[in-house]
């Protein structure tokens, strides 16, 4: 059984009679609470709405490049090294 944590944001919603009666009715159909009923379908939702950040799908030919340029051997950038070496705009007194 996943471990529940303590809710201590709240966020106010404005209905419909119609949809009020809907998401109720959904609840009692699954079983759950109205909150946790709520908080699963919005958060499925947003886990939609990001997916294309985090999910991408390639073309059999664009992965094939992909992986080569994953797994070709490490080039040196010395640029790079030498702006990692210098202290950032942070650690500067």
């Amino acid at each position: 059984m996943p471990v529940r944590q303590s809710r201590t944001r709240r966020i106010n919603l404005r209905t419909t009679a119609r949809q009020e009666r809907l998401i109720r009715s959904g609840a009692e159909q699954r079983g759950t609470t109205l909150t946790d009923f709520i908080i699963e379908s919005a958060c499925l939702q947003a886990e939609h709405a990001l997916a294309d950040r985090n999910n991408f799908t390639l073309s059999p030919k664009d992965w094939a490049r992909f992986v080569e340029l994953l797994e070709r051997p490490v080039q040196e950038k010395p640029q790079l090294r030498k702006l990692m070496s210098n202290p950032s705009v942070l650690e500067q007194k």
